[in-house]
């Protein structure tokens, strides 16, 4: 994936679909079992560090880098810690992210599988196992794919809550 990221000229989305997964990171399970989020951000800067770095270097680059999440509510312990964590791991590398609850995307039509776009063109098609671990991906440069994917994305954009202005339930 980086080397995508790395060709990126203009802009990077993400949509997400999932309520959970997997297992999540080390810092993930610390909190579920007790951890305070400041204690989980420190487990997870070495993970984390990382991503933060590369999306830095592509936002640095004038490329914007764009995260939607489709979550359902209330929301699963996954998404509560997700949210808590994303300033320390998306957001601190410049990634914009927006939260959309699923019952206003009830008249949105979106893939069946979270992506990654680049530029409006190329699609990384992301699976994930029932249990939410990763189960791979397949990249495409399908013109139909690509606007399928963009259509949905700006369609959860638009409607879809900063960052900052929304808090799970």
């Amino acid at each position: 994936m980086t080397e995508l990221f790395a060709k990126a000229q203009r802009s990077v989305t993400h949509l997400e679909l999932r309520d959970t997964y997997g297992s999540g990171g080390p810092g993930y399970r610390a909190w579920r079992e007790g951890a305070s989020l400041e204690a989980a951000a420190q487990i997870d800067a070495p993970f984390v560090a990382p991503w933060v770095a590369l999306v830095r270097s592509t936002t640095e680059r004038g490329v914007t880098f764009r995260r939607a999440r489709v979550i359902s509510e209330p929301v699963t312990k996954y998404i509560r810690f997700e949210h808590a964590a994303t300033g320390y791991s998306n957001l601190a590398g410049g990634e914009q992210v927006r939260w959309l609850p699923r019952p206003q995307a009830r008249g949105i039509a979106v893939p069946g599988c979270d992506f990654w776009q680049f530029d409006d063109g190329l699609v990384c098609w992301i699976f994930q196992t029932g249990e939410g671990d990763p189960a791979g991906y397949v990249l495409s440069e399908d013109p139909d794919e690509a606007k399928l994917c963009s259509t949905a994305f700006e369609s959860v954009w638009e409607p879809a809550f900063d960052h900052s202005e929304y808090e799970p339930s």
